[in-house]
């Protein structure tokens, strides 16, 4: 089982100090519970980075403790990987340089691959793309609360194979495809322009209803549940709710799911609206990830050692 982030940066600090005598950061002239904060900031991860530094004394303190509280939580019902990748996929479509690569280094850290980065960012791209249309063409909300819930009666039925496979070529063979695949053919489907039809059919096909991806049903849901929160987009919100039970989710992680989405949009409003230094901050997260890989070496030496 991999090191969650929190436990291999306390683990990595331990040989830090131990071995540098690393000291808390001066904190002169901050508000007390700023000082606080930037001590706990010392304590957990070994510095101040640039990226919680240039926050304000007022905003630091709960910033810090929502962050540590979930983000970096090792006891949360998401894990580590799966909070990384919702991070990812809500700053790629904020866009927020500064999101994107630590999300996309916090992710690996905890293990995924570059197909499920790949994947992350794809179903945060497909959420922005279609609530656009829902936005742009103004589809009914009621009519569509409907539908959706004739979609998920629909997956709950035994899956039965299609009678045949409909080569998707123009409009007119995606709506054949999309009754069959859905049991009918809702009204979001056919807004889309009929020339723009058969590609967005196969991508949202591919990549959200595909069981052939390396991410699951649920953690698809998931991301594409926390980018519809912060769009916002109500259409998009409800459904991703309804999909996400539909494939396991609980309240816990569902609740979770959007507050990754809230924590990365607000850091995301700080760093730019702040104009943080790009450099300094891919430099800072550079150093959290050297430092949870010694602590994660520094542990598999101790596990080996008490084997021996």
């Amino acid at each position: 089982m991999k090191t969650s982030i929190l436990n291999s940066l306390l683990a990595a600090l331990a040989l830090s100090f131990a071995s540098t005598g690393l000291a808390a950061a001066e904190d002169h002239g901050h508000s007390p519970g700023a000082q606080a904060a930037r001590a706990d900031i010392t304590k957990t991860l070994g510095f101040v980075p640039s990226f919680l530094d240039i926050m304000p004394d007022v905003t630091l303190p709960g910033a810090w403790e929502e962050m540590k509280g979930l983000q970096l939580n090792p006891g949360t019902a998401l894990p580590g990987r799966v909070k990384e990748l919702i991070g990812l996929a809500v700053a790629g479509q904020v866009p927020c340089k500064y999101c994107t690569y630590a999300h996309t280094e916090f992710a690996k850290l905890n293990g995924a691959t570059s197909v499920e980065l790949g994947e992350a960012v794809s179903v945060g791209a497909l959420e922005r793309h279609w609530s656009a249309y829902f936005y742009g063409m103004q589809v009914d909300e009621t009519k569509y609360r409907a539908e959706i819930s004739r979609i998920v009666e629909s997956v709950k039925k035994p899956a039965t194979a299609p009678t045949t496979k409909i080569q998707v070529v123009d409009a007119k063979s995606a709506l054949q495809d999309i009754e069959q695949t859905l049991g009918f053919v809702p009204e979001f489907l056919r807004k889309v322009p009929e020339s723009a039809l058969p590609g967005a059919w196969r991508e949202l096909k591919d990549v959200k209803l595909s069981n052939n991806t390396t991410l699951s049903a649920k953690n698809k849901a998931l991301i594409a549940l926390a980018v519809a929160s912060q769009v916002p987009s109500r259409a998009c919100i409800m459904s991703e709710t309804e999909f996400a039970k539909l494939a396991g989710a609980n309240d816990r992680e569902i609740a979770e799911a959007v507050g990754m989405a809230a924590i990365t949009r607000n850091l995301s409003t700080v760093f730019n609206g702040l104009q943080l230094d790009e450099h300094l901050f891919r430099t800072d997260i550079d150093h959290l990830v050297r430092n949870v890989k010694a602590g994660q070496k520094k542990a598999a030496n101790v596990t080996a050692s008490r084997t021996h």
